[in-house]
C-alpha cells in the first residue's frame, strides 16, 4: 500500500490522504495559502482576525452551531495562522469524518463574517495579545523576526496591534478573502482508516463545487540580508531572555535538510542536545535552552533561545559560541554522525505516529512544494549526509549572528 495519495479537485484544490490500518478517530485540514505577509502595509493582524472570524457564522449557520457541530459529536474544531499560511483543521470519530469536512468546507467558502460577532472577538484577540506580551519566552522570538526581517513583509508579528484591530469591519476581512483565499493556494489533507477514494468523494463532493479562483498578486521577497545587530530591550524581567540567530535557508534550499538534522543535534528536544548537556548539566547555567529553525518561502530563520540569571547570561553565550565554533571547525565522528542521523530519524517517525501531525505537515509540503516525500525518502536522503554536509552548513549559517536580549 501507497503511504498517501495525492489528487486534485476541478476547481484547482489539491488533496492528500493517507490510510491507516483500524483507526477510529480520522482527521482532516484546509490549508490555505495565505497568511501575515500577504497583508498590506495597512492591514497588519488582519490574517489572524479573519481565521478568528471564520468561526462566528456562515450563510446557514449562527456563530454556536459552528462552535457544536463537531463539538457535540465528540469531536474538534481549530485553526491557526502563520506568516504564510490559515490552516482550519478537525478531529472526529471516522464515521463522522463526511460531516467534518462539510464544516470546514462551510466556514472557508460562505463565512458573513457579521460585524457584530467581529466587535466581540476582537476584545478576544486583545486579551490574546496582552497574554502573549506577558509571555517573554514567547514574544522575543517575533520580536527578534521583526528586526531580523525589518522592512520586509516577513517583518511583523502574526497578531497584529490593538489600534489597528479596532478599525477593521466585516468588509475589510471580506476583501482580505477574496484576495487571498483562492482555490489554487488550498490543500485539502486527511488521514483515517479509510481509502484515498473515500476521502476523495467527501473533498469533491464538499469543496469540489465552488469556482476555481487564482491569486492574481505576487508576493514580495524578503527583504535584503542586513547587517547583524545587538539589541538590548529592557522589560524588567525576573530572568534575561536570550535569541542567538540569523538568517538561514528557504524551503526549496537543499541544506535546509542537513541545517535541520544539525539543529535537531544543537539543540532540539531531546536532553543530550550539545546545548543542553553544555550550558544546562555540565554547568546548571539555564533551565531552559532551545535551538530552532524555521524556513520560509524565500527565507528562514535559524536561533538559539536561552532563559538564565541576569548574572549568568555571558557565561551562556561564551559556552554557545564555544561549541557553534566546534561546529564549524570540526566535522562530526562517523559515531556522533550515525547518533545524529539515528536520533533525528526516530524523532520524524514518532511524529508521524501523532496523526494530526502528519495531516498538518502533508499539507504545508504540498502546498509549498507540490510534493511531499515518503518516510523513506527522507530517511534515505537523511542517512546520505556526510559530516561535510553538517560542517559547511555550520560554516554559513553560524558566524555572523544576531543577539536580541530581554531583560
Amino acid at each position: 500500500m501507497e503511504e498517501f495519495t495525492t489528487y486534485t479537485l476541478q476547481n484547482g484544490i489539491r488533496g492528500i490522504h493517507r490510510q491507516v490500518k483500524g483507526a477510529a478517530v480520522a482527521h482532516c485540514a484546509l490549508v490555505v495559502g495565505a497568511g501575515t505577509r500577504d497583508e498590506a502595509k495597512d492591514e497588519f493582524g488582519l490574517a489572524h482576525l479573519t481565521e478568528h472570524a471564520l468561526f462566528k457564522g456562515t450563510e446557514k449557520r449562527k456563530a454556536w452551531q459552528v462552535n457544536c457541530r463537531l463539538e457535540n459529536l465528540g469531536g474538534e474544531l481549530n485553526a491557526f495562522t502563520t506568516k504564510e499560511d490559515t490552516t482550519v483543521h478537525t478531529t472526529v470519530l471516522k464515521g463522522d469524518f463526511g460531516k467534518a469536512v462539510e464544516l470546514v468546507s462551510d466556514i472557508v467558502f460562505r463565512s458573513t463574517f457579521p460585524d457584530r460577532e467581529l466587535e466581540r472577538e476582537k476584545e478576544v484577540i486583545i486579551d490574546e495579545i496582552n497574554t502573549y506580551k506577558d509571555a517573554p519566552a514567547e514574544l522575543i522570538y517575533d520580536t527578534f523576526e521583526d528586526l531580523l526581517f525589518e522592512g520586509s513583509e516577513l517583518g511583523h508579528n502574526i497578531l497584529g496591534r490593538k489600534a489597528s484591530l479596532m478599525r477593521y469591519t466585516g468588509d475589510s476581512v471580506r476583501r482580505f478573502v477574496d484576495r487571498t483565499y483562492t482555490t489554487d493556494q488550498m490543500v485539502f489533507s486527511s488521514i483515517g482508516s479509510f481509502s484515498a477514494r473515500t476521502a476523495e468523494n467527501y473533498a469533491r463532493r464538499y469543496l469540489g463545487d465552488f469556482s476555481p479562483t487564482s491569486r492574481h498578486y505576487e508576493r514580495i521577497r524578503t527583504a535584503p540580508l542586513a547587517a547583524p545587530f545587538e539589541r538590548t530591550i529592557t522589560r524588567h524581567t525576573h530572568q534575561t531572555h536570550c535569541i542567538l540567530g540569523g538568517r538561514a535557508y528557504e524551503l526549496q534550499e537543499e541544506k535546509r535538510l542537513p541545517l535541520s538534522l544539525l539543529i535537531n543535534r544543537l539543540g532540539g528536544p531531546c536532553a543530550n542536545s550539545i546545548l543542553n548537556v553544555e550550558v544546562r548539566e555540565k554547568h546548571g547555567l539555564t533551565y531552559n535552552i532551545e535551538a530552532n529553525y524555521t524556513p520560509y518561502s524565500d527565507a528562514g530563520v535559524m536561533a538559539i533561545y536561552f532563559s538564565s540569571d541576569h548574572n549568568h547570561t555571558d557565561d551562556c553565550l561564551e559556552l554557545i559560541h564555544r561549541q557553534l565554533d566546534h561546529l564549524r571547525k570540526t566535522p562530526f565522528t562517523a559515531r556522533q554522525l550515525a547518533m545524529a542521523k539515528r536520533q533525528f530519524i526516530a524523532q520524524m517517525a514518532i511524529s508521524c505516529e501523532n496523526k494530526e501531525n502528519y495531516i498538518l505537515g502533508a499539507g504545508k509540503a504540498i502546498l509549498s512544494h507540490g510534493e511531499m516525500d515518503t518516510m523513506e525518502e527522507a530517511y534515505r536522503k537523511i542517512q546520505a549526509l556526510t559530516a561535510r554536509d553538517l560542517q559547511e552548513v555550520a560554516e554559513e549559517v553560524f558566524c555572523n549572528l544576531s543577539k536580541l536580549t530581554f531583560k
